[in-house]
């Protein structure tokens, strides 16, 4: 359905909102399934999502929406039926990743707390129990098709049934690997990059500001700007960190620490159960102008090997890339956005635009030159050699070329065809009320029993 879009992201979206939107607090029941209700003000606050992520919206989408909001509350009472137990630490982390996306929509953390009228600490108080549902919800789904599965003449029969017209337009795909090799990080880089953060500690014991420091200093693109402020939960931040920020008392400064991004030092301003604000500054070890040097050689040997033919791509990938994330898989890089090898212009330009600018005029099976590169994931700085390994032309989708594809839609396909009959199944002895305003909707299962 078209509302799972935003569905996930208007949870924290309560009547207040609407009201502040609208200028209307819209508070009549719509349905009620089992002890829970789903208000008017349910339905208004998910098509005011969804307008602001571009979807049009519509009066038909009422029903749309009604539908979802009761299959949500039919699977939270079976989870509680099943006795599926959700844990602190997943409500803790979710509600954190939904506040920031809520952050990035409204502008900041400030601003969010003045369109809701609340603290942070009030927000995640008042909606974890909802948040907690929500996952509950989510694991009832996912028991009921996590060990859905179709076969090879499944994936034929459900393409054969797709009309002709109706099959997709497959955009050019492409396929990449690469050879990266990183400069090391020394120990007097590292002892460099303490030393800094020790003087600025120093600076902050002083009286110097710390949120100024953090500004100046700090190399955590997140939080910098803010002062180094950051609002977690227990969990959610790496152990070195957290184990910093715990053992404070508010208002102290922790000694230097070190995790896998560098060394911190971190402020606790205020911490309430496993909810902390606290103020850090990071300082990255960045390597010197000779180890860089020494890595652009290493690849320029890398790179005439392969020109020559004197090794292998496969050889080349395991003597010359300290790649983590490719080294083991032959360098082929992965598209984050699909889980998969393959492309397109979209996502490329997304993630990393700079491959498309070194391989737009290449053959398959061809390699740039070796050229400076930026991690996206961490940031790291690299000398990198791409291959292209394969580029398809637009085409319609067919099981020869795109059968990962189709597979992926008839497992879904078979998913909503066995979700729709579980609706179904519970649907007969659940209690359920729709409003009259609702009765005309052609709901795609038999909420009002007919």
């Amino acid at each position: 359905m078209i509302v799972k879009l935003f569905l996930s992201l208007s949870i924290f979206i309560c009547s207040s909102a609407v009201a502040q939107v609208e200028g209307t607090v819209v508070d009549k029941i719509a349905a009620q399934v089992g002890d829970n209700i789903i208000l008017m003000s349910d339905i208004e606050n998910q098509k005011q999502q969804a307008a602001a992520s571009g979807i049009q919206v519509s009066m038909a989408m009422d029903c749309e929406i009604l539908e979802e909001l009761m299959y949500q509350e039919l699977l939270i009472n079976q989870a509680k039926l099943d006795s599926i137990v959700v844990q602190d630490e997943a409500v803790d982390a979710e509600m954190e990743n939904r506040l920031r996306v809520l952050e990035e929509q409204i502008g900041s953390r400030e601003k969010m707390e003045a369109f809701y009228g609340k603290t942070t600490t009030q927000i995640k108080d008042e909606f974890r129990p909802i948040i907690r549902e929500r996952l509950m919800a989510q694991e009832m789904e996912m028991k009921i098709t996590n060990e859905i599965s179709v076969t090879p003449k499944e994936v034929q029969d459900f393409y054969s049934k797709i009309p002709t017209d109706s099959i997709p337009l497959i955009n050019s795909q492409l396929s990449f690997q690469q050879i990266v090799h990183y400069p090391e990080i020394t120990k007097e880089d590292k002892k460099l990059a303490y030393d800094n953060l020790a003087e600025i500690r120093q600076n902050v014991m002083k009286g110097k500001s710390f949120d100024t420091q953090a500004r100046i200093h700090s190399m955590d693109p997140g939080s910098a700007a803010l002062g180094g402020k950051i609002e977690a939960s227990r969990g959610m931040m790496v152990p070195p960190f957290e184990a910093a920020v715990f053992s404070l008392e508010v208002g102290e400064v922790s000694d230097i620490f070190e995790s896998s991004y560098g060394y911190h030092i971190v402020k606790l301003n205020q911490r309430k159960g496993d909810d902390y604000v606290c103020q850090h500054i990071l300082i990255i070890p960045e390597f010197n102008g000779r180890e860089l040097e020494k890595s652009s050689r290493l690849i320029d040997s890398c790179y005439n090997l392969l020109k020559e033919n004197k090794i292998t791509w496969d050889e080349a990938v395991v003597k010359f890339s300290n790649d983590e994330m490719t080294k083991q898989n032959k360098g082929i890089i992965t598209n984050p956005i699909t889980g998969e090898q393959t492309w397109d212009m979209e996502d490329l330009n997304q993630v990393d635009q700079q491959i498309f600018l070194l391989t737009d005029a290449m053959e398959k099976g061809d390699i740039s030159q070796p050229n400076l590169y930026v991690n996206i994931y961490d940031r790291k700085q690299g000398i990198r050699i791409v291959r292209l390994m394969n580029r398809t032309e637009p085409h319609r989708a067919n099981l020869n070329q795109d059968y990962a594809l189709i597979k992926r839609a008839a497992e879904n396909d078979k998913k909503e065809r066995i979700t729709n009959e579980w609706v179904k199944s519970k649907i007969v002895n659940a209690y359920i009320r729709i409003d009259d305003t609702f009765q005309s909707c052609n709901f795609k299962n038999n909420w009002n029993k007919k």
